[in-house]
C-alpha cells in the first residue's frame, strides 16, 4: 500500500485542498504521527492512512486493516508502532 503524506510534492497540496473542500480528513504530518500514543482510535488510524471512515471500519471488521488493530469491546484501537512501521517512520 502506498500512502501519501500531507507534505510533499505540489500534487499533494492540490489533493489536500480538494479533500478539504469535499469534507474529507487531510491526513497527518510527520510530527503529528510521531507524537501519537501507543494505540489510537480507528478514526486517527484512518486519518494517518488517508482512509475514509466507512472503508477503515470495513477493513477492520474484516481483519484486512493494513496494520494491527485491537478489538476492545465495541471499539477498535490501532497499534501505533505498526502504523508508524507501515508508514516508514518506525524508529
Amino acid at each position: 500500500m502506498i500512502v501519501a503524506f500531507a507534505e510533499g510534492c505540489a500534487m499533494d497540496g492540490v489533493r489536500m485542498r480538494d479533500d478539504e473542500i469535499a469534507g474529507r480528513s487531510k491526513g497527518m504530518s510527520r510530527e503529528e504521527l510521531l507524537a501519537l500514543p501507543a494505540a489510537v482510535d480507528l478514526e486517527t488510524g484512518n486519518r494517518a492512512l488517508r482512509l475514509g471512515r466507512s472503508k477503515g471500519y470495513e477493513l477492520a471488521k474484516r481483519g484486512l486493516y493494513p496494520c494491527k488493530v485491537l478489538r476492545l469491546g465495541n471499539a477498535y484501537r490501532v497499534v501505533t508502532a505498526d502504523l508508524l512501521d507501515l508508514l516508514g517512520l518506525a524508529a
